[in-house]
Parts: C-alpha cells; structure tokens; sequence
C-alpha cells in the first residue's frame, strides 16, 4: 500500500492560483493512477482529475477543465494539482488519492487516500 501526504493548500482571492502536492511514500514501485477529489462539508466527495500511472491518460470533471491540471513526476513520486483562475465553488478540503487501476474516477477504485489539505477562495 502506498501512503499519501498532501500539501499547498490555503486561503486565496478569487482569479487567484495554488498548486498542491502529493507526496507518496511505502510501495512506490507499483504503477498506480492518481486522482484528486474534493469535498465540502455535507457533501459526497467530488472527483476532480486524475491521471494514469503512466501521464498519457486524463480525466477532469467539467467545472475545472481549463482552469486545474494534473500532473505528475513518478521520479519524485509526486503528483501537483494545479489551480488557476480559482472561484469560491472551488472552496473545499482536496484529498489525493491511489488506485491500482490503469485510471480510475470513482472514489471506491483508489484504495490509499490522503489525509486532505483546505483550499479556501474569497470573493
């Protein structure tokens, strides 16, 4: 199992930007595609993106395409969301997230999750 911890999360004026981190560590060496969700309190968690153990495969739920990007560095065994042009609707906690499958959307395919990071956008 792989363990996750992510980071960069904070307070940020609408229009603005944050890039956040996720850091994996114990069984690194298997292929894994990352995702990223979010959720606000009340609510079921949200997909957001994910990408394929391998970079050549993507997915984002249509409220953050052309704004959010995933991306990945497997020789730093880190994965960055990257937030551009964020509103308050994007005011949640973001979890990273690991799944053994080639890519995956769903919250019940990943099978590590992280411990979440506030990402909070002021109008």
């Amino acid at each position: 199992q792989v363990q996750l911890v992510e980071s960069g999360g904070g307070l940020v004026q609408a229009g603005g930007s944050l890039r956040l981190s996720c850091a994996a560590s114990g069984r690194t060496d298997s292929r894994y595609a990352m995702g990223w969700f979010r959720q606000t309190p009340g609510k079921e968690r949200e997909f957001v993106a994910a990408m394929a153990w391998n970079g050549k495969s993507g997915s984002y739920v249509d409220s953050v395409k052309g704004r959010f990007t995933i991306s990945r560095d497997n020789a730093k065994n880190t994965v960055y969301l990257q937030m551009n042009s964020l509103k308050p609707e994007d005011t949640a906690v973001y979890y990273c997230a690991a799944s053994t499958l080639y890519i995956a959307t769903r919250p019940d395919d990943f099978g590590s999750w992280g411990q979440g990071t506030q990402v909070t956008v002021s109008s």
